[in-house]
């Protein structure tokens, strides 16, 4: 605990000086080879790489993702190692530790999830005030003292809350919120976090999301023995960003998949098997339906077999693209693709094959007419572009009709070509299972899209 108070008021030094603080931030931790190595780590991960080359000195990850950012990475990553490192605990003391970091490191995603419409600087500011808004609790958890092994016995005899809060209150003549309210003031944690602590019914959307990010958490760790009261926490965080419940779920869900990730890109894999199950958010119902496809790159190969023997002799247009969808669906592993075709007028665009879930729902309504300048469809068709969109799309980008059919996971996009003419556009998402698209899964897909391009222009010549 006392290398992160370190190393966080070297941080907050450094946020102050904006002319020198990208090259002292280099310098400042390049002796500390772990962190160095956990910073870039999470720098190359999908939530923050998006698409770039692969980012290799913690000066280039500051240039490309800002220092805000980078700041709570590193922020992140010496409250993980500090806390995991944590010696001489009795297993169940360690154990609560961990769940407890878990759900803290959940709560973070959420919040910062919560205010997605919001600039950067306030989503990581959000981040790390939720991450910590525990951090008066894990600094006790983590001292490995007497009285944190009896205090653990005492309350896991107990389940009702009022109790337990008594039990704390009597063993540390305190409770957990005023310790962390102390480490933070004392630390110089920013004004933020000590808000949301001493005043968390305030209404500002930032506080809110960390209030309600945290509760959310917490009902979910306990959501088998407590259901209504996850679904009371949903309903509130759904109100708030004006969404459905069930919408709001959908995005809970692709969250804690996101979350899973990053644990294991921080080194903190040990943690994924405490994260809060997210099967509970769905009715087993929707479960038995959710058909999860992983990557099979056999498949890949033989259906870019199939393509390539296509592209020597004339073959029927609907024979190239079911084999070129196959591949993208069941190869990569995505959970539903299509190939729409333009109109005669050029003005709208109809599902010609759809696969995957909810395929015959997708021929029906995947009609999208092509809107003004600037959006996503129109860059595809006239630039010929190949596009990969991740979560977060600005809706104006996007387009009215798209943004209300396509999932916030993300999708990808490209052109069908015949003879250097775009006759129609793939599509191919993750919506059902609500998880992230990677850069290695734009790149199968590309290949796909380009081979069977291919095959269209040999058969147009022949």
């Amino acid at each position: 605990m006392p290398a992160l108070c370190s190393t966080i008021r070297t941080l907050e030094k450094l946020a102050k000086d904006d002319v020198s603080s990208m090259a002292i931030l280099g310098r400042s931790i390049m002796h500390d080879n772990a962190l160095t190595s956990r910073i870039l780590r999470v720098a190359n991960s999908a939530i923050y790489n998006k698409g770039i080359s692969p980012v290799t000195t913690v000066s280039r990850a500051a240039v490309v993702l800002g220092f805000d950012t980078i700041r709570n990475i590193c922020i992140t990553a010496k409250l993980l190692s500090s806390l995991l490192e944590s010696k001489n605990l009795t297993p169940s003391v360690y154990q609560r530790l961990l769940k407890l970091m878990a759900q803290a490191f959940q709560a973070a995603m959420l919040a910062k999830m919560m205010l997605d419409g919001y600039d950067e600087e306030l989503q990581e500011e959000v981040f790390i005030a939720a991450l910590l808004y525990h951090l008066g609790e894990s600094a006790f958890w983590s001292t490995g003292a007497e009285l944190a092994e009896e205090l653990d016995s005492a309350l896991s005899a107990e389940s009702d809350a009022v109790s337990r809060l008594n039990l704390v209150r009597e063993a540390l003549g305190t409770s957990f919120n005023q310790l962390s309210q102390g480490l933070a003031r004392s630390w110089g944690l920013g004004e933020l976090l000590c808000k949301s602590l001493s005043n968390p019914d305030e209404r500002t959307p930032e506080i809110r999301s960390i209030f309600l990010a945290n509760k959310l958490s917490e009902a979910l760790a306990g959501a088998s023995l407590k259901p209504e009261e996850l679904e009371r926490r949903l309903k509130q965080a759904a109100d708030m960003l004006k969404l459905d419940t069930d919408e709001f779920r959908g995005r809970v869900l692709r969250c804690s998949n996101a979350t899973a990730k990053l644990a294991e890109a921080y080194g903190a894999k040990v943690l994924i098997e405490y994260l809060p199950d997210t099967d509970l958010l769905l009715p087993q119902e929707r479960l038995a339906e959710v058909v999860v496809r992983e990557e099979n790159l056999a498949f890949q190969l033989k259906k870019l077999r199939e393509l390539t023997g296509f592209a020597v002799e004339k073959t029927d247009f609907n024979k190239v693209v079911t084999t070129a969808l196959e591949g993208i669906l069941e190869g990569i592993g995505l959970d539903r693709c299509a190939v729409l075709l333009l109109s005669p007028s050029r003005r709208m665009l109809q599902p010609r094959i759809a696969l995957g879930d909810g395929a015959e729902e997708m021929k029906n309504d995947f009609i999208l007419e092509l809107e003004g300048r600037g959006t996503l469809l129109k860059d595809c068709i006239e630039n010929q572009r190949l596009i990969w969109q991740g979560e977060g799309a600005d809706k104006a980008v996007l387009g009215e009709q798209l943004a209300r059919k396509v999932p916030a996971s993300g999708f990808l996009l490209a052109p069908l070509q015949v003879d250097n003419k775009v006759i129609g556009v793939y599509y191919a998402d993750r919506a059902s299972s609500g998880r992230d698209i990677h850069p290695e899964d734009f790149d199968s897909f590309s290949h796909f899209v380009q081979l069977a391009n291919i095959c269209f222009s040999v058969a147009f010549r022949h």
